[in-house]
């Protein structure tokens, strides 16, 4: 079987109304259909569970995550815990993972979790900007067209997606925070997803602020502090969490609605 294109994926979701329509023309500009196609990864015929759990994650590579010493270590380490954590997990053999850098690159597409390389020095130097909102929506329309992919087969899904800054926005040209929190909360009605942001603290940015406006549930944001110790805590809240939502449905609607401290 091959892989459907995002633009079908897409319309099939808006056609059922699971999409609006600021999301649809929010995830059909520019090259974005391109950059979703990527990150799809494994196809559904590789896959024979009868059920999936997408998990996301969005790393900040701006070059401000090495400003402090230890910190670049710190996210590579984050990155790493919350992989060794789902591979821990009874429904191990249904998650499928995916992670992308703020700047753009795929570090890996959508595959099974016992497939995923950890983060190291040799593919994670964080050298870029910060086009938080462009690459948010990239990132939120991966999930939307995944997900849409496996329930258009029949296949239930759940997804668990993490967002992760130093940083506001600075270098977004066409997303903004109306766009990512329409995306946001077509996910969310689906009540199958949980969306997630984390802060680290910059000393001025106001993170909360900016993941509510993005349409991030207030439960669901962390805002660690600048020190490579609160990184690690930030990252090991979300593995906890991510681990707890994938063990069945009902974990999962616990989870969601009771956020990080649920």
């Amino acid at each position: 079987m091959s892989q459907p294109s995002v633009q079908s994926l897409l319309s099939s979701a808006h056609d059922s109304g699971d999409l609006s329509k600021e999301t649809l023309r929010a995830l059909t500009v520019g090259d974005i259909g391109a950059k979703i196609q990527a990150a799809l990864g494994t196809p559904i015929d590789n896959i024979t569970a009868t059920e999936v759990i997408l998990v996301s994650l969005l790393i900040d590579d701006s070059g401000s995550i090495r400003f402090v010493p230890g910190n670049t270590e710190a996210v590579r380490e984050g990155h790493n815990l919350i992989i060794e954590s789902l591979k821990k997990s009874k429904q191990s053999g249904d998650v499928l993972v995916h992670c992308r850098y703020l700047n753009g690159t795929v570090l890996y597409p959508y595959q099974p979790i016992d497939q995923v390389a950890p983060m190291d020095q040799h593919n994670f130097n964080p050298d870029g900007s910060t086009p938080l909102y462009d690459e948010s929506a990239v990132l939120l329309g991966t999930v939307l067209a995944k997900a849409r992919e496996y329930s258009d087969n029949g296949i239930a899904v759940r997804t668990i997606t993490l967002i992760v800054t130093d940083g506001h926005d600075q270098h977004s040209v066409r997303q903004t925070t109306k766009t990512v929190s329409a995306i946001v909360g077509d996910l969310l009605r689906a009540e199958t997803h949980i969306v997630s942001g984390m802060g680290i603290d910059d000393g001025h940015t106001d993170f909360r602020q900016i993941f509510r406006e993005m349409g991030i549930l207030d439960q669901w944001i962390l805002t660690p502090g600048n020190s490579p110790s609160e990184i690690r805590k930030g990252f090991q809240v979300f593995s906890q969490s991510a681990a707890r939502a994938s063990q069945n449905a009902g974990t999962f609607s616990q989870t969601a609605n009771g956020g990080f401290a649920g």
